[in-house]
């Protein structure tokens, strides 16, 4: 099982902001898409990650000025990143180790895709049980 299991079949874009975008405008994007984050883009390479957590620490330290503040001084940096190729297993490991909960997918440099750990434990979930099914059912015709 990787990464681009879970990729395939997906639509559209990844939603992500630029470096210069305002918090509260990132803010109001999370809000309006109903998401926890958003990967930090330049030309298409992941410079970080903007979350919830990222809004909750900018808050306690700076208040409501820093509502102005760029996402690029606030943003979760480096952001690490997993290729297509990658195990979901390893890719969960690393989020429950590193504490996070969203992973952006890389080729080359460029952004592919996005995923959270819920995307992660739902694919495993879903396997598991299409497993077990399959175990029943060669149970009830052997």
């Amino acid at each position: 099982m990787t990464i681009a299991a879970i990729l395939k079949g997906r639509e559209g874009r990844v939603i992500s902001v630029g470096p210069d975008t305002s918090v509260s405008d990132a803010i109001a994007l999370l809000a309006e898409k109903r998401i926890g984050a958003l990967p930090v883009l330049d030309n298409g390479r992941v410079l970080g990650i903007f979350s919830e957590r990222d809004v909750v620490y900018c808050l306690a330290s700076g208040g409501a000025a820093a509502l102005d503040r760029r996402v690029a001084d606030v943003m979760t940096a480096p952001a690490h990143t997993v290729s297509p190729n990658q195990g979901v297993l390893s890719a969960l490991s690393l989020m429950t180790q590193r504490r996070f909960r969203h992973l952006p997918v890389t080729e080359s440099d460029s952004l592919v895709g996005f995923v959270s750990i819920g995307d992660l434990v739902k694919y495993r979930i879903d396997k598991i049980e299409a497993e077990a099914e399959a175990l029943r059912e060669y149970i009830q015709t052997a």
